[in-house]
């Protein structure tokens, strides 16, 4: 069998014209390299039909397909990738036998269980067929035992020197097209340092791809971009790296790597260098590491970069956009900062076409995620639908907006904080969000805090906690690690937030978690005008209550002997929320960072008949 699916022939002829064409005049080249240059060919006569049958006949096996077709048309190469001097023709292949133990050096460890595929591989040194020169710096290896369905054997480059384990392809053909993208890589990055240009009818076609791929990406079909930028990264074409590198960001999170000069240009550092600060900051990387990223920068982007740097630390930073989207953004912000975050989302959906790039090398609006009110907003679900919009006035069809990732109410309490030590919260009606450390707060407390205080820590009894909007004209405040609850000690702050309207008060804790002593706890409290109006608390099985309960909030009816006490949390959960049209947002809660301040403690002190322990731990 032949593979008679490829043109082995234009393939290695256009190599080899591209190659003679990159090599600098004023290079002393090895005569066998300039008589490559002067016949425009880094290969060799062909093998004849004889010859391939001799060396098989030698081999005692059938070469695979495609080595076999590259043998018709060239009896071995030079240059085949940046650390293959030379592949051997027909004549020169030989077992390789791993004379140098190679096989002990990469065996499958005794103390894992290999997959099949490590198995394979592992035994690849016994069997494998050599194919490049006798050096010692790194060895083609062609492998009988790891075939596939068309009888090819995979290919194995072991660069001895490197210290990385050989790099497998699938064929010989795959890795001599792989030799070929790396002559590309090396050539293009050769010509930039000397100020010269790699160009030719490859290139030519691969940067206009490149520029198919920006409007692509920008009218909303990012896949057949991110695949043509792909093709065009790994021939090393400037611009696709940092192109494809937003792609992957908005598709699958993590760390942004390959923006390369892009962020460093005061074009897109608003975008770019702002994402790269946020994410140093977010790692707990040290200014030495910083410097590193805008080593190569100009003056005025390092500066640039010192700013915003100072103010992703003190998480200051706000993304900011010209004209429509901007004024989006603002809006998107504020919802964003109370916890809305799905309506924030909605906001900046809406608002996706009219967003325009800075530059050609920008694909969307990276600074997003860089802010740390509305970055936590754009999830890889939501990064792919904001792919999938038509910006910059190109056209396409808008994706269906995905489901809203808030539920609404307070059902999904139990389930993601019931499994660590609780949650209370404090619902306060007819007062924003930020009027809640005048209601709740210590006294000398400092505000309103984006995220947690590094400076001040709660006094004793105190705890910080998150405040954002409830709907319904209400606001709340929620502490997801609450400290123990002492029923023979909690005061309630409902009376307390309740000054300028009504004050509901919920805290639950779940059996065995801290301070429940291995039983269910759920109060609520709910006050009007500073005067508490009724309270109940459920403790293991005893209930406690006081004033009078309505109805639909009755614990007698909600936590049930045959269901106590999970379902009864559930069913009161979810009373509470239609008797008062509140919900919490489990997103901002669970995923972003709200303003916090820090309330009074929700004990009262210890009285003259209270026993108390002390108790001091230290190392040493």
């Amino acid at each position: 069998m032949t593979d008679t699916a490829f043109d082995w022939r234009s393939f290695l002829v256009r190599w080899s014209e591209e190659w003679a064409d990159a090599q600098d005049p004023d290079d002393s080249l090895s005569e066998d390299d300039a008589a490559a240059v002067r016949d425009r060919w880094l290969g060799f006569a062909p093998a004849d039909a004889e010859r391939i049958a001799l060396a098989e006949e030698r081999l005692g096996r059938r070469l695979p397909p495609s080595y076999r077709a590259f043998l018709e048309v060239s009896d071995g190469w030079r240059h085949a990738g940046r650390t293959v001097p030379r592949l051997v023709g027909a004549e020169g292949t030989r077992w390789f036998e791993d004379v140098s133990g190679f096989a002990d050096i990469h065996r499958v460890d005794p103390d894992e269980v290999p997959s099949p595929q490590d198995v394979v591989r592992a035994g690849m040194w016994g069997r494998a067929l050599h194919v490049n020169d006798t050096s010692d710096a790194v060895h083609v290896l062609m492998d009988p035992g790891d075939t596939d369905e068309d009888g090819e054997w995979a290919v194995s480059c072991f660069d001895v020197w490197s210290g990385h384990p050989p790099t497998r392809y699938a064929s010989f053909r795959d890795f001599m097209e792989g030799g070929y993208r790396a002559f590309h890589r090396s050539s293009m990055i050769h010509s930039a340092r000397g100020g010269g240009e790699f160009a030719n009818s490859t290139t030519r076609a691969l940067d206009a791809a490149v520029e198919d791929a920006r409007r692509d990406a920008l009218g909303g079909r990012y896949e057949r971009a991110e695949t043509a930028l792909r093709e065009a990264e790994e021939y090393g074409r400037p611009g696709a790296e940092p192109l494809r590198a937003q792609i992957r960001r908005l598709l699958v999170g993590g760390r942004t790597t390959g923006l390369g000069g892009p962020a460093l240009d005061p074009v897109y550092a608003h975008d770019l260098l702002a994402l790269l600060a946020a994410e140093h900051v977010q790692d707990r990387r040290d200014d030495a590491s910083w410097e590193s990223v805008v080593r190569d920068a100009s003056g005025e982007v390092r500066a640039l970069g010192q700013e915003l740097l100072r103010s992703m630390r003190e998480e200051t930073f706000r993304y900011t956009a010209p004209g429509a989207f901007g004024e989006a953004v603002d809006r998107a912000w504020e919802q964003a900062r109370w916890g809305g975050t799905d309506e924030a989302w909605r906001t900046l959906r809406a608002a996706l076409p009219d967003w325009e790039p800075a530059g050609p090398a920008l694909l969307a609006p990276l600074g997003l995620l860089a802010d740390p009110v509305l970055g936590p907003l754009i999830t890889p679900e939501r990064g792919e639908e904001l792919l999938a919009t038509p910006r910059a006035g190109e056209a396409g069809v808008r994706p269906q907006p995905a489901a809203d990732a808030d539920p609404a109410g307070l059902l999904w309490l139990p389930s993601t904080m019931g499994n660590r030590r609780g949650y209370r919260f404090v619902l306060v009606e007819g007062a924003p969000p930020d009027a809640l450390p005048g209601l709740l707060g210590t006294e000398g407390d400092d505000g309103l805090l984006r995220g947690a205080s590094r400076t001040n820590p709660p006094s004793k009894g105190a705890t910080r906690m998150a405040t954002g909007s409830a709907g319904g004209g209400w606001c709340f405040a929620f502490d997801g690690l609450p400290p123990a609850f002492d029923e023979a000690r909690f005061v309630s702050p409902a009376a307390a937030a309740s000054r300028a309207g009504r004050a509901v008060v919920v805290w639950g804790c779940p059996g065995g978690a801290h301070g429940s002593r291995s039983s269910d706890l759920f109060h609520l409290s709910v006050a009007e005008k500073g005067e508490e109006s009724y309270a109940f608390t459920v403790h293991g099985t005893g209930v406690r209550r006081s004033g009078s309960v309505p109805p639909d909030l009755d614990p007698g009816r909600l936590f049930c002997p045959e269901d106590f006490p999970r379902e009864g949390e559930l069913r009161a959960l979810g009373a509470i929320a239609a008797a008062f049209g509140v919900t919490l947002p489990r997103f901002a809660l669970t995923r972003s960072r709200l303003p916090t301040f820090t309330t009074h403690a929700w004990t009262r002190p210890p009285g003259p008949d209270d026993g108390q322990v002390t108790v001091t731990a230290g190392r040493g």
